[in-house]
Order: structure tokens, then sequence, then C-alpha cells
């Protein structure tokens, strides 16, 4: 049986940063994974172009039962030591907004990049390796795989949650949890687009492909930022923000027009065009097919201005300033971007990653109660807890 100092189940961003980073360090490292190639979530990402990380990552930018977790590695790696070894690749990057910063080229070369650290570092990259089973004897841990036995006195958990099953996504890094003793908090999908009521959905389903800038809010959260209508629903960054502080059942307050008071604006113009039509008047802040669409689902009458009255006004600025969206649901894990929840921090060193209950144990990157907003942070957790982790074991 093939030993080694340490196995990294999950050849994604976290496992094989990790990976080279206890290389480096002189460690004997396998990483195991059973899908045909490594990073594939890496190479899907951004639209092909990988948002490997953003320049204003911060702790406030996570979702966790404690808040506090990620603080340790997020000021240990951050986006910049991150950064320094893309630069260090020659990898040419652009920033696209709000920080997000994307390859110029293909996501592939973050991949290769990854890669070839892990080369250089002596890491070992097994791929189309399933794991069948681990086990813990005289603090060593067996791992049974579709290729045979290994074993290492240092295990790290890296394979991810259950977003995007059709790139491989399993419930492995559960399972391994709850086998260890570890509380695995409840988990569900995020920065995922809603689906809509019937009626709201057939009536949206016209303008699928419509892209405006809005903001979306709930009591915990707010994002201004661009809402796409869909065959099924809406996405669009600021949906894929409040959908991972959203709980099935409440509303979305979304304001399609967070820069215009539209009661004040239509009275302004009621002064000056009265003869101007309702349906007319918001064509001047909003696409057509969007007035056409809320339209028929507010029933708004296309009346002259100077028909209408200040109540009317009044609720239609309503809807079109706090429209309260009441989605049927999400696309769930299928397009989900991450998985929410997932093992308890308070069971893991925010410090090394090791697991407080199983020596030798070390969870990273997704399958961690840590959620990164849209935008790059996700991929920087990852990075941040690789490299910590990479340190210790």
């Amino acid at each position: 049986m093939a030993h080694y100092d340490v196995i990294v189940i999950g050849a994604g961003a976290a496992g094989l940063h990790c990976a080279a980073t206890a290389g480096y360090r002189g460690k004997s490292v396998l990483v195991l994974d059973h899908a045909k190639q490594a990073g594939k979530k890496i190479l899907i990402s951004g639209g092909g172009r990988c948002n490997f990380t953003n320049m204003y990552a911060s702790p406030e930018n996570y979702l966790s039962q404690n808040p506090h977790f990620c603080k340790s590695a997020l000021s240990r790696y951050t986006q910049w030591d991150f950064i320094a070894l893309v630069q260090k690749h020659g990898i040419a990057y652009h920033e696209k907004t709000l920080g997000q910063l994307f390859c110029d080229d293909s996501a592939k070369d973050i991949v290769r990049m990854l890669l070839q650290e892990c080369q250089q570092a002596g890491a070992k990259v097994q791929l189309r390796t399933e794991v069948l089973a681990v086990d813990s004897q005289q603090q060593n841990y067996h791992v049974t795989t579709s290729a045979g036995t290994y074993s290492a006195s240092k295990l790290v958990v890296a394979c991810g949650g259950l977003s995007m099953p059709k790139l491989g996504a399993t419930p492995l890094g559960y399972q391994l949890a709850e086998q260890f003793g570890h509380t695995v908090l409840p988990v569900r999908a995020g920065l995922v687009p809603f689906t809509l009521q019937p009626q709201e959905k057939e009536v949206f389903a016209e303008i699928s492909g419509l892209s405006v800038d809005v903001e979306a809010s709930n009591a915990r959260a707010h994002f201004k930022e661009a809402m796409l209508f869909t065959h099924r629903g809406v996405s669009g960054p600021a949906i894929l923000q409040i959908s991972s502080y959203w709980l099935p059942g409440e509303a979305v307050a979304i304001n399609l027009l967070p820069q215009t008071n539209v009661a004040s604006a239509l009275r302004e113009l009621r002064q000056q065009r009265p003869k101007l039509g309702l349906h007319s008047a918001l064509q001047e802040w909003l696409p057509k097919r969007l007035v056409t669409s809320l339209s028929e689902i507010h029933q708004w009458p296309n009346a002259n201005l100077a028909d209408c009255s200040n109540n009317r006004f009044d609720e239609v600025a309503a809807q079109l300033n706090a429209w309260s969206l009441r989605p049927n649901g999400t696309e769930g894990y299928r397009t989900a971007e991450v998985t929410l929840g997932g093992v308890d921090t308070d069971e893991l060193s925010s410090k090394t990653m090791e697991s407080k209950r199983q020596p030798g144990l070390y969870f990273i990157g997704e399958v961690v109660d840590v959620t990164g907003w849209l935008g790059g942070y996700n991929f920087q957790w990852a990075w941040s807890s690789g490299w910590v982790c990479g340190q210790s074991v």
C-alpha cells in the first residue's frame, strides 16, 4: 500500500492549491479525484474566463453560521497573494466590475497554473479515481479507491458541495464529515436563479433575455446589480446574490428604478406633458417590453397622465420601486454556483482547518460552512483555506 504524508480528496481550486502548498513544504502529497480532468468548476466559471478573485474580498462578503471563522485564513492568504501567483505565471487578467478579476484568455490558464504548481512542488494528481471508503487506523487514514488503497497520516477533504451535479458534484465531503463525528449544517443551493409563480412566469417568459439594473433586497441584504428575465424566472447578478439570503416562502423587494422616485417623476411629467399616456411615460425609464409585461401583471390602465390620480401614481411607484417578488423556488443545485451550509466551522480550527474532533483530518473550500458572494469571493475562500491547510498538514 502506497503511503503519503497527505492525501487530498478533490482536485478543485482548494484541493490543488492546498496540495501545492504542502508539497513545497517537502510533504509527499497525493490528490485524488473521480473526474476526468482537474478543476472542472474552474473551467466553466466566469463564462470560461474564471473570475478567480476579488480585489475587495473581506470577511463581510461571506455567509456562515460563524461569520468570524473565515477571518484568519482570508487575512493570512489574501487576494493579493493569489494575484501575485497569477502574475508569476504570466497570466493576463483584467477587472470587469466591482473588483472582479478575470483571465483575459481562458480559465484553462488557472487550472494549468495550479497543476504546474503541484508538479513543481512534487504533489501527485491522480484523476479517474473514485473514493470508495475511508477509515482511520493507528493514526493513519486508509483511502480505498477504484485504483487501490492508499494511506496517509493527514487527510484533506476538498471535494466541494452539491452545486452543479453535471460536473460531478457528490455528497462525499459531507458523508466523510459525519463519519468522523462532525456536524453538517443544513445545505441548500446558493447564488442561484429564482423560478416564478406560474402566472408571472408565463408573462415574463415573453421578455426572456431582457436585463435591467435593479436593487434586490430583503431584511438581511441588498444588492444593486443587473437582473435578467429568463424562461423560468429571474436571474442575473442581483438575483444570484440575494438568493443566498433568501428562504423559501419569503418575498424579495425589487426596485426596478433605483435611481428614480417614480411617484415624483410621474407628477412632474403630468405637469409637463399631460396628454402623455401612462405606459409611454414609463417607457421613458424602462424597456417597452418590460412595461407591457408589468402592465399586464399589475393591470395598469393606459390613461393619459392628466387622467391619473396621485393615488394611481403612488400605486405604480410602489410596484416599480418596491415590487414584492415572491419566488416559487430556485433552480436548485443544477445551476447553483455554490452550496450554502456544510461542515460546522465550530468544529474546525480557523487557523489550520483541522478537525477538533479527529486529529489529522482537514476540511477546506466549499464543503465548509463558508459561502462567498458572487464575484470571485468563493475562489478566494478556496485559495485561502487551501493555503492555510497546506501550511499545516
